[in-house]
């Protein structure tokens, strides 16, 4: 029997069927804060989610704190300049450790009892626990009460964590997509890829459930209507479904000229093959991660769930070797910036009107073209197969 606060077992069999009979997930799966909890607790912690950058590390000794989904996570580069990720909490009362981004000098210490951790998470110091004097009590282990850390990894300047730890390894996590990409850049390109402060971020918050940010960036279908100036030279007919692995869809685009409409000349992957030089492809990396690639430059945008209907938009630009770098390409740094700003700012409207259509029982997940939705059908499986019967939509 299924629980009528849940969404049933026969709207996710009609997720699941094939794209001509299915529909898409339901309105609840995108307004509803219980099933946001839900997809926490259970597709987020179940699988590699990206929860920051290692490039906002700046320094070795730098922490950075996030909240994920509610989730208060820490973020840190030890002396060694090794990215790790903890619970932000300290282990004696629960108290949150650290409240703001910086270098830390020396140790972390708790603002409410002063216990103090180094950076790799032990505990260091437990002021007066034995008493008023007493900083050692017999039979407490301090190497049993360090910081709780999470199963993390690092690629492609991105953090990623497995909350649960109970997700595949990494590597095998990513393969599929590393070894398509592979074809363009090498087995050398990502390493090559770097970040430039000047024209390299951009923060946008849309009012919109997190998924509607990735069904719309997995398809080409509304280029010709959204994206009229990118349409006039990467055409809708340019652009081709991409599903590699069980977790990555999106479009790839035979006819990426960007260089030429904004006039950049930036350093390329040296093994992007010459006779593809205007391919380009754009993919999302289930849950919450856009990448893009092109034979000049690379972007990830990380997606931070804020709640049922809004999430911040994180985009960094990642530019070909340390050439690219410099004050000379400047130019074509921030003008190849501006050119995502102004496509992703065209989204906004689209996927915003969206989450408001949500609300009307007069929808109710939707149809998709057998041709031009395969990769956002694809997303909307993936959801729906980790959601399960127990999924909260209350």
């Amino acid at each position: 029997m299924t629980n009528p606060n849940l969404i049933s077992a026969r709207q996710l069999d009609s997720v699941l069927a094939p794209i001509s009979d299915s529909t898409g997930m339901p309105n609840a799966a995108y307004v509803s804060e219980a099933f946001f909890n839900h997809e926490r607790d259970t597709l987020m912690a179940g699988t590699w989610v990206c929860v920051g950058f290692a490039s906002d590390l700046v320094k070795s000794g730098y922490v950075k704190p996030v909240d994920f989904m509610g989730l208060p996570l820490l973020l840190m580069r030890n002396k060694d300049g090794l990215v790790q990720v903890f619970h932000n909490v300290c282990s004696h009362r629960g108290m949150q450790l650290v409240a703001e981004e910086g270098e830390v000098q020396g140790v972390i210490r708790c603002p409410y009892h002063s216990w103090t951790y180094d950076l790799n998470g032990n505990l260091k110091g437990t002021p007066h626990i034995g008493g008023v004097g007493q900083h050692k009590v017999e039979g407490f282990k301090c190497e049993k009460h360090g910081l709780k850390p999470l199963r993390s990894v690092v690629w492609m300047d991105l953090v990623f964590v497995n909350a649960d730890g109970q997700g595949p390894d990494f590597a095998e996590h990513i393969a599929p997509l590393e070894n398509r990409w592979r074809d363009f850049i090498g087995a050398d390109g990502f390493d090559l890829m770097r970040r430039v402060n000047m024209g390299g971020s951009l923060e946008m918050t849309v009012n919109c459930n997190w998924k509607l940010a990735v069904e719309n960036y997995c398809e080409s279908y509304h280029l010709p209507w959204v994206h009229p100036s990118l349409n006039s030279y990467s055409r809708l007919e340019d652009h081709y479904n991409i599903q590699e692995g069980e977790h990555c869809s999106g479009q790839g685009s035979f006819a990426y000229r960007l260089s030429n409409v904004a006039g950049t000349h930036l350093p390329k992957f040296p093994s992007w093959p010459e006779d593809k030089l205007e391919h380009a492809e754009y993919v999302s990396l289930f849950p919450n991660v856009l990448l893009g690639i092109q034979a000049d430059h690379a972007f990830a945008m990380m997606l931070e769930p804020l709640s049922a209907g809004q999430t911040k938009e994180h985009l960094r630009v990642y530019y070909v070797g340390e050439e690219a770098a410099k004050d000379s390409y400047a130019a074509c740094r921030t003008s190849t910036l501006e050119s995502w700003r102004v496509v992703f700012g065209e989204d906004i409207g689209v996927v915003e009107g969206m989450q408001r259509g949500r609300q009307s029982p007069g929808f109710q997940g939707g149809v998709f073209s057998p041709v031009l939705d395969h990769p956002t059908h694809f997303f909307h499986q993936w959801v729906a197969r980790r959601v399960g019967n127990q999924s909260a939509a209350a």
